[in-house]
């Protein structure tokens, strides 16, 4: 039996009038802080990439090692997003992203002085256990400490935390590149820095009203609702997050997967699988990889690596813009249909071996700039509505598993499929699952924009 008072929960965030002031810059702060946990999301899952041709060469890997000492971190984080939330119940919101930020520290020191390779993959597997974790309990501090007109822009300013950490990675990587025949280590133990100052700043934040009410200590909770809107009618608010707690029931993996629920759980699931499975993380472990295949230096393929970073986070800004405008199916249908003559194009570059005028780097860029300013971060705003109140948190749990499982596989299968495939034919099958996506999300997604959680719960449960 599971409770589902954990993750992402409707009630999570007070319910305020329209009309009532809030304290944006406190809200903006603590949800800063929070958002921190995406940056070493995105800095820990990519700083593997300038890393990737000295562990082969150091621990001697071949295509099939290879896979699995880039993609061990995700089983690790598999592991982090099922426990993240017994974790965050038990120990508070706080609490357990301090363990997250010194887990991503322990990692990255504990790769960089692995002279073995099961200790390299052990110290990948700890840093998973945080990135997944901070997965789950970043966004649903996000989600519990800010009001609901503001929950959809901070939580998807997660997501921009994660790609800065992905381009932060990648600086890092570049600056490292020239120390000599242990720059690996250097780019691994970099991850110590932020690690450490996640943990200061979140000295200075509050726990979450929600995680407080529901350990009893409710004036605590009183004391930060009123730094939230010093006009919230503060005692209303309490008794309804007290009467949330009073509603929740204990649900069972049957009842999950119930005539009910079904159908919407599948939909959570494979819109997560599809986030993966269109390649993005090939992309962002193995670019440099793949850049060199085009005749570049080692120093050229980690610039044009930068780049896409730096793609990555201005597409970013753009989802953030256009997901309460345009709506989550004409991104997510969009977003298909640009990835995927974009990975054509590029296989179609190595198969005729046409790398002139940087053709691969303008193709890839595409990539990046459709996925990050479509299933990138709408992925994760579709799936925080989709799931009815009721199952709110095991549903997003799984879909957040599935997630990584796919993740975990394209990672790890990406050198077995160039090396028997070659670059052009591994583009081809991502292209063919965004051709698949973008059928599927065609006529099984359903528009969700201006709808509130009740409205969006009535398209999926009749």
């Amino acid at each position: 039996m599971l409770s589902n008072h954990s993750i992402l929960k409707r009630d999570a965030a007070v319910e305020m009038p329209e009309k009532v002031a809030v304290n944006k810059s406190f809200i903006i702060l603590i949800s800063f802080v929070a958002a921190f946990g995406g940056l070493l999301f995105g800095f820990d899952t990519a700083i593997i990439s300038g890393a990737i041709p000295y562990i082969t060469s150091y621990f001697q890997l071949n295509e099939y090692m290879l896979g699995w000492a880039v993609s061990s971190i995700l089983i690790g984080c598999a592991l982090g997003a099922l426990i993240a939330g017994v974790f965050a119940d038990k120990y508070g919101r706080r609490i357990t992203l301090m363990i997250c930020a010194i887990l991503f520290a322990v990692s990255g020191l504990g790769a960089s002085l692995s002279n073995e390779l099961y200790l390299f993959i052990l110290f990948r597997l700890v840093g998973g256990l945080g990135v997944g974790a901070a997965a789950m309990v970043s966004p649903m501090y996000i989600a519990e400490i800010a009001p609901a007109k503001l929950r959809g822009r901070l939580v998807a300013f997660y997501q921009m935390a994660i790609v800065i950490g992905i381009l932060l990675a990648y600086f890092s990587n570049y600056l490292f590149d020239g120390w000599g025949t242990n720059n690996w280590r250097w780019m691994f133990a970099s991850q110590a820095m932020p690690s450490a100052l996640f943990l200061l700043l979140l000295f200075v934040v509050p726990e979450t009203p929600r995680w407080l009410i529901m350990k009893g200590r409710k004036n605590e909770a009183a004391q930060i609702l009123a730094k939230i809107s010093q006009e919230m009618p503060i005692n209303a608010a309490v008794h309804e997050i007290e009467q949330s707690f009073q509603n929740d029931h204990k649900i069972s993996l049957r009842l999950l997967f119930s005539k009910t629920y079904k159908p919407v759980l599948f939909i959570g699931i494979l819109v997560a699988v599809f986030q993966q499975v269109t390649g993005i993380n090939s992309i962002i472990y193995y670019a440099p990889v793949i850049f060199k295949e085009t005749a570049n230096d080692s120093s050229s393929s980690l610039m044009q690596t930068i780049i896409i970073g730096v793609v990555n986070v201005i597409a970013t800004f753009g989802a953030i813009a256009l997901v309460d405008k345009l709506g989550r199916k004409k991104l997510l249908v969009s977003g298909c249909v640009i990835m995927g003559i974009s990975l054509i194009a590029v296989g179609l570059c190595f198969q005729y071996r046409y790398f002139d005028n940087y053709i691969v780097l303008v193709f890839m860029l595409l990539y990046v700039a459709a996925f990050g300013s479509t299933l990138g971060a709408v992925v994760w705003v579709y799936l925080a509505e989709i799931f009815p109140n009721r199952i709110r948190s095991i549903a997003l749990s799984i879909a957040t598993l599935a997630l990584w499982l796919a993740d975990f596989v394209v990672t790890l299968t990406f050198p077995v499929l160039t090396k028997q495939l070659g670059i052009a034919g591994t583009m081809f099958i991502y292209a063919g699952f965004c051709a698949v996506a973008f059928v599927y999300m065609l006529f099984k997604v359903k528009e969700t924009k201006g709808k509130s959680l009740e409205e969006v719960e009535s398209l999926f449960i009749q």
